[in-house]
């Protein structure tokens, strides 16, 4: 773990895995509400932890360079449901890759228990953990210049679902109705880090 100076009052910490990141995230987070830290922000990515607004940036690298990670902490909050149909256009071609059908396919990403790692790339979209490693998927070489808004994707070891229509290059296997970002509502993202997420499946 390294943390190197952001500003005057910031850190970028570096890690070795993504789910070393989600452990950090859940540490700072607990630290930051029992008082222990202050931060006005904590940001996790795949493999960094960002935190602004420190007092002492300088004791918090300090501490950071011998600390030991808890494990990632079970949910602290509720399951979010997510419909969707498994009618993507990338749906045969994971399959064939995952070496099973179609519709086994669909079954065993529906069975999967899903956690939103970090957010990023556009407002809503939640870079989701929990399949296993054996069936990460590649990008495609050459994105689609427009994937449909509620299109769900797989790319590398990630899950998402695109909150509105874009440029993309991830593996589409389904479709949902779920409002990701909603600007009037409060908060306007569905998701947000460390959310747990289930896709419940749905006719079409």
């Amino acid at each position: 773990m390294r943390a190197l100076p952001v500003g005057d009052r910031a850190l970028l910490v570096e890690v070795a895995t993504d789910e070393e990141a989600q452990a950090l995230h859940a540490e700072l987070l607990r630290r930051r509400a029992e008082g222990s830290l202050r931060a006005r922000e904590i940001v996790p990515a795949a493999r960094t932890v960002l935190l602004d607004g420190l007092d002492e940036p300088a004791r918090l690298a300090a501490w950071l360079a011998g600390a030991r990670l808890p494990p990632v902490p079970p949910p602290s909050k509720d399951v979010v449901e997510i419909p969707v149909r498994y009618d993507g256009p990338d749906l045969a071609d994971v399959a064939r890759r995952w070496g099973v059908s179609p519709g086994e396919a669909a079954r065993l990403h529906a069975a999967a228990g899903f956690r939103v790692a970090f957010c990023g790339f556009a407002p809503g979209f939640g870079y989701l953990t929990g399949l296993p490693g054996r069936y990460a998927v590649p990008r495609h070489a050459t994105p689609r210049t427009a994937v449909p808004a509620g299109s769900v994707g797989l790319a590398g070891p990630y899950t998402g679902v695109y909150p509105r229509s874009s440029p993309g290059g991830w593996r589409l296997i389904g479709t949902t109705d779920a409002v990701l970002w909603d600007h009037t509502r409060v908060p306007a993202a569905l998701l947000s880090p460390g959310t747990p997420v289930r896709f419940v499946p749905v006719g079409p």
